[in-house]
This record gives C-alpha cells, sequence and structure tokens, in this order.
C-alpha cells in the first residue's frame, strides 16, 4: 500500500495490518479446540486490537525480550524507532511453564471468547521494579500504572499475533475508525495537516482554548478521546463521549473536526505515555499532537510540564509528529476570555481556574460549574451523570 498521499507515514513507513483474512481465521477456528489458551484481560485486549489495526505501527505483536529493555531503558526500539512504553503480554509462570516457545497460543477475553492468536517466539522474566522505575519514574505501588506491573503475572509471553476478527465497538460503534479510514477520511478532505488531542476527561473549557487554537494553525481536528481501560474513580467513557458529542453539535466547526474513539488503555506513564499517545496519532494519520499541562499524569508523580520537555529528547525526524505545547489555561476576568499566562496580563486572584476536586464537590451538591469553566451543556451533563454514579469519586 503507498501512503504517498498521506502527509504523514506511520511510524516505521508501513502501517501494519494483523487482522487475520478469512482463510487464516478458518484455520485459526479449525485449530481452535486444540490450541493451549492463555485468557487476556482488558489492556492484553486493546493492546492486541491496537497492534493488529496498526495504532501500534511498527509492532507486529507483544515485544520480545530485547525490544522491551530497550523500550524500558532507552525509549528506543532494537531498530533504532523511538518508543516509549513497552508493550508486553504478562501471564502468571504457572501459565508460562505449560507453554511450548514455537507454538502458537489461543487468546481468549475475559468472557472466554476466542479473540487472537499469538505466535510464541519467545517468554522471558522481567524486573518489575526496574521497569516502574524507568517508566513510571516511581516504585509506588499507588500509582495506578505501577500498581498493574505488580499484580500482572511474573512472565511475558512475546510472539506476532492476530486479531482473529475485528468487531464493532459494543457502545461506540458509529465512531469506531481503524488508521487506514482515519487516513483515507483526511485525504477525503483534503487536509493536509490534522491535530490530534487526547483526554481521558471530559471537555472543559481550558482544553476547548488549546484545541482552537491548535485548529487555527492546521486544516483539521481529530477528536480522539480515550475509551480503553482507565482507573476505577475516572469518569465513565460514555459520559465522556456524550459531553464531546454536545462540543460537537454546538461549539465546533463540523466540517473541520473528526470525532473518534482511541481503544488504548490507559497507563497513566505521564511524560512517557505523552510519546506513546504522540506516536500512535502519527499512525492514524496526524502531523500535529497537543500536549497540555501533565499529559497522562496523576498523582503528584510528574512536574506540570515534564510531558513536554521529554519531547526533547528526540529528534524532530525521529518523532515525526510536532507537538503542540500548551500552557494551562483558564478563564482570565480582567479580559473576559480564555487565556494562559503567555497571553493575559491577570494577576492570579483575576483567573477563574477549578480543580476536579471542587468541580466535583459541586457536583455532588447539585451546583453546576460556572460557564466559565465548563459549557453550561456539559456541566448539566456531568451533573445528571454523577446522580447516576453514586460513589462520588468519579475524576473531571
Amino acid at each position: 500500500m503507498s501512503f504517498q498521499q498521506d502527509s504523514i507515514a506511520p511510524h516505521g513507513g508501513q502501517l501494519i495490518n494483523r487482522i487475520a483474512t478469512p482463510e487464516q481465521k478458518q484455520e485459526f477456528l479449525d485449530k481452535a479446540s486444540f490450541l493451549p489458551v492463555v485468557q487476556i484481560d482488558e489492556r492484553a485486549v486493546s493492546d492486541l486490537e491496537l497492534i493488529a489495526i496498526g495504532g501500534f505501527s511498527p509492532l507486529t505483536g507483544f515485544m520480545e525480550e530485547a525490544d522491551y529493555l530497550s523500550v524500558v531503558n532507552t525509549m528506543h526500539l532494537t531498530n533504532g524507532l523511538p518508543w516509549a512504553i513497552p508493550v508486553t503480554l504478562p501471564v502468571s509462570e504457572e501459565v508460562a511453564a505449560s507453554l511450548k516457545e514455537g507454538s502458537l497460543i489461543r487468546l481468549d477475553d475475559a468472557t472466554g471468547r476466542f479473540v487472537g492468536v499469538l505466535q510464541l517466539t519467545q517468554k522471558y522474566t522481567y524486573d518489575k521494579v526496574h521497569e516502574a522505575l524507568h517508566v513510571y519514574r516511581t516504585n509506588e505501588e499507588k500509582h495506578p500504572g505501577v500498581a498493574v506491573v505488580y499484580r500482572q503475572g511474573n512472565v511475558y509471553l512475546a510472539g506476532p499475533v492476530w486479531l482473529l476478527q475485528r468487531d464493532a465497538h459494543p457502545k461506540f460503534p458509529t465512531y469506531q475508525i481503524d488508521p487506514a479510514e482515519s487516513r483515507a477520511l483526511f485525504r477525503e478532505k483534503g487536509w493536509k495537516t490534522i491535530v490530534g488531542f487526547q483526554t481521558r476527561n471530559p471537555i472543559h473549557r481550558a482544553h476547548e482554548y488549546i484545541i482552537k487554537c491548535a485548529l487555527e494553525i492546521v486544516d483539521g481536528l481529530y477528536l480522539h478521546p480515550l475509551v480503553g481501560a482507565t482507573k476505577e474513580d475516572d469518569i465513565p467513557a460514555d459520559v465522556r463521549m456524550r459531553c464531546y458529542e454536545i462540543m460537537m453539535e454546538n461549539y465546533f466547526p463540523k466540517d473541520r473536526v473528526i470525532l473518534a474513539i482511541n481503544p488504548a488503555a490507559m497507563r497513566y506513564a505521564g511524560p512517557r505515555e505523552a510519546i506513546f499517545h504522540a506516536l500512535l496519532r502519527k499512525n492514524y494519520g496526524c502531523t500535529h499532537f497537543i500536549v497540555g499541562r501533565d499529559h497522562a499524569g496523576v498523582g503528584d508523580y510528574y512536574g506540570t510540564y515534564d510531558a513536554q520537555y521529554i519531547f526533547d529528547e528526540f529528534t524532530p525526524e525521529e518523532l515525526g509528529i510536532t507537538p503542540l505545547k500548551f500552557e494551562h489555561a483558564f478563564y482570565c476576568t480582567r479580559t473576559a476570555g480564555m487565556a494562559t499566562t503567555k497571553t493575559s496580563p491577570s494577576l492570579p486572584e483575576e483567573r477563574i481556574h477549578l480543580s476536579g476536586t471542587k468541580v466535583r464537590e459541586m457536583l455532588r451538591r447539585g451546583e453546576l460549574p460556572p460557564p466559565e469553566f465548563s459549557r453550561p451543556p456539559v456541566a448539566a451533563e456531568l451533573a445528571r451523570a454523577m446522580k447516576v454514579f453514586t460513589d462520588n469519586q468519579y475524576e473531571i
């Protein structure tokens, strides 16, 4: 397949496709009852899907030890390409012991559904603390990404994979756009420059402001909220998507924005995940990527702009995609508009910014955040959701 018409090549130069052909699928189904079975969790299923559809190009499967160590230690694959997050398949020692290298492994999801096949080329143990310190910059188990590493099995399975079939997303089928499709859409629209926006949170005025600043200098916006596995206290994906639909209906130019789901699972790896998210959007065909404050961060583990500084550790040619770095935005009462410290002469007391904690408290009391913070229809949707979800711990 030629990508001469595309504004940006996939990472590594080729968009990977590991979706089984009808012939391969039938062959795998014929062998299904004879293959050893490994059950994989929600994150592994989303990783399998992203490998298969090319979102994780140039990966064709779960990482072998050499690539894993290279990524953890140097943020590069062994072939020299930048890659910041290990994509691995953990299992227990007991499960690994029964599997033979060189064999085909049936991959089932949590419901027992046959979803993919792994050609097992390698199984290896790894240092969990070393991975945590390098990827997450902490070994504290209260960090959600580190907690996943510590809880998972002690052995990684590696090798190329096949996704048995590409199913429609159970909740958001109309917003499921794979990399080959997004690239085709960009070509059809004649977009040469496309900015991607990543978030796991509902959209507020600060998000809207930096998105629209970016939209002023590119042809189109790829609004790409994450709907894979997140922390238990994050706002559910269906609520977040409804907020984006409201914004699309009322506040964005429909002909210059595409709303689509990002099936990836959150790692909460801060700076490294910013690189990971940028390369993912590059594979979807984006030429630019928005990096705001504390991208993919959690708690106080990362500095406010560490996720921007990490891009300086790579050459522009290495990454291929251009980061658009934005400072924290707020509503400025002096100028009566959204701004950052780069554009506003205001004093701190003239800036309206509400923390997630403050907004949650307001919503629990039945109060709507002010319009300077959140568009009223979005605030109303969040308030409705807070009444439905009673544990009152969601992060906004």
